[in-house]
Order: structure tokens, then sequence, then C-alpha cells
């Protein structure tokens, strides 16, 4: 009875956001919609998007320490032969392991997470600010109802981001239990040694690195603008792509707002400064360092958010990569 509640209680919040979408999409359908569905019918701002988002992965892939992910590899070596029954090879398995995660610290003693993998998740919401404003209200209700279950399903999925997720060992703490290991073993104790080591592979730490999709559509938005922006004598249509192409970074902008991404501060600076734009474009006007403010400040709030992180320790591990994503 309680799944068939939660599901009615769900297709409810999707069709008000539907029926959200519908009206805007009626006979008196604003520009803000207009450039940005103009804007999503650019084949070319998707590849851009994920060219910016892999930039970002490819930064933290350089911090990666090879030879924590030896002694990563090496652990997992130790506990396959365990289980094989090969003492003598999980020894020496161990030993390059220790070998491999002194060198890391001897190299770097005040470094306290040596990454060992990288890896990038794209989550995106088909939706607009105000969609997403009825789908946060239906999840305070659900709230306040106790159905914990319905109001986290739908709360996932309000998201609109790609994740940067580094793995790194803990080096406070690994390298002791994978020593503490070798005793075990010389003891005979193969099933309290392979404990051990699983439970110091649960202990790898990922941190998660957020790019909000809504923001790098407005760079995208913003170069079309800013072109259109130095170019004297436009023409009509050319005033009407400028038009669009600032709505559609207007509207990217609420959504961002909409999902989280930053203060309500943060995003008036930004609002307020594309209202100075239009004043400076008006009539036709022209002109170059227009959007120098906008530019860097929606640099400095992607960094922010960037920048800010969450660390989890796993509840098990994955074999291939020692971490477990949520």
């Amino acid at each position: 009875m309680m799944k068939k509640n939660m599901k009615k209680r769900l297709i409810r919040a999707l069709a008000a956001a539907s029926l959200g979408g519908l009206l805007m999409a009626g006979p008196v359908m604003g520009a803000e919609q207009a450039a940005s569905t103009a804007l999503e019918q650019n084949q070319n701002v998707q590849a851009s998007l994920t060219k910016e988002a892999g930039k970002k992965a490819d930064e933290k892939r350089q911090e990666i320490i090879s030879e924590a992910v030896s002694a990563l590899q090496e652990t997992f070596n130790a506990l396959k032969a365990l289980e094989a029954g090969k003492k003598e090879e999980a020894l020496k398995a161990l030993a390059n392991a220790t070998g491999k995660l002194e060198l890391v610290v001897a190299r770097d003693p005040k470094l306290a997470f040596a990454p060992v993998d990288v890896s990038m998740t794209t989550f995106d919401v088909l939706a607009t600010a105000q969609d997403v404003t009825m789908a946060r209200k239906e999840v305070m209700r659900l709230l306040k109802e106790g159905n914990l279950p319905a109001a986290r399903e739908l709360l996932n999925s309000l998201r609109s981001e790609v994740v940067v997720s580094v793995a790194a060992i803990p080096l406070a703490t690994y390298p002791d239990a994978i020593k503490a290991v070798t005793p075990l073993i010389d003891q005979g104790k193969v099933e309290e040694a392979k404990a051990a080591l699983e439970a110091a592979l649960s202990t790898l730490v990922v941190t998660r690195h957020v790019i909000p999709l809504p923001l790098l559509r407005v760079d995208e938005a913003l170069v079309i603008a800013e072109v259109l922006a130095e170019k004297k004598d436009r023409d009509e249509k050319e005033n009407q792509a400028l038009e669009n192409a600032l709505d559609a970074a207007v509207e990217q902008l609420k959504l961002a707002e909409a999902l989280g991404y930053g203060t309500h501060a943060d995003y008036e600076v930004l609002q307020d400064q594309i209202r100075e734009i239009r004043e400076k474009v008006s009539g036709g006007k022209s002109g170059t360092g227009f959007f120098e403010k906008l530019k860097q400040s929606l640099l400095e709030l992607k960094a922010d958010i960037f920048g800010s992180k969450e660390e989890q320790k796993p509840k098990a591990a994955d074999e291939k990569k020692g971490t477990t994503e949520k």
C-alpha cells in the first residue's frame, strides 16, 4: 500500500512539473524560453560542456600518484593470493605495497591523502526553474508527511551536474593497516588477514567535486552574446539573437539557483550584471569589455562550487578501483 501511495505522489509531482512546462510552452511563450530552446538546439553546446567538464577531470587525474596506485593494486593482489591459499605471494605483495607507500610519504611527508583514481559522472534534469521549485515544494510536503523514501527519490532527481570523484588512500591509517596484516599471515590466521585487508580497502576516501551544468550553459550563451555585443551596426536579427542569448543565460542562472548551486546573493550579483549589459547594448549599441565583470563573477562562483567537497568512506571496496560510489 505504501509503495502504491508513493508512486501516486511521484506521478502527481511529475505531472505538476509537466503542467508547468506545458503552460510555458503555450501561445504566450516568453522570449526566455524561446532563447533557452534555441540554445539547447545548438549541437555544439553539449560537446563544449563535455569538453569543459573533461578538463576539470583531467586536472584531478594529474594529481594521481602512480606509487599509490601500485600500492592499492598490490593490496588487491595480496587479498587474491590469500583467497587462493598462496601465503608467500600475499606476503610479497604486501611488502611491495608497503614499500610503495613509504616512497609516497617520503616524497611528501605532509600529504594526507594519495589520489589513486578519478571518475566523472553526469546527472541532468529536463526541467525549468519553475518546475524545480514545484518539485522542491513537493519534497517538503513529503518530508512533512514522513514519507522519506518518496522525498529522497524525487530530491535525488533534482540534479544538473558533472561530478568528478577522486578516490584516495588515507596515509595516516592505511600503511599501518597493511603492515598489521603480515603478522596475521605468519600466524596462519588467513581469514583474519583477509578481513583486515578488506577493512583497509574500505577506508579509501572519495572526494566529490561538482560542476553545475547550468553554469556551463551560461558560459556558452555568454560567448554568443559577447561576440554580438561587440559587433557594430547589428541588424534586427542580430539584435534579437543577442537578446536571446542573454535570456538563455538568465534562465540557466535561475535553474542553477533553484537547484541549489550557490546562494541567492550569488545570483543577484550575476543577474544585476546581465541587466547592466542589456542597458549597454540597448538600441543597437556595441562595445568591448561589457562582459568582463560578469565572466569574473561566474568564474568565482564555479570555483567555489567545484572547490567544495564531500568526503566519504565507502562501506565496501570495489575490486577494480577499491571504491564504492553512491
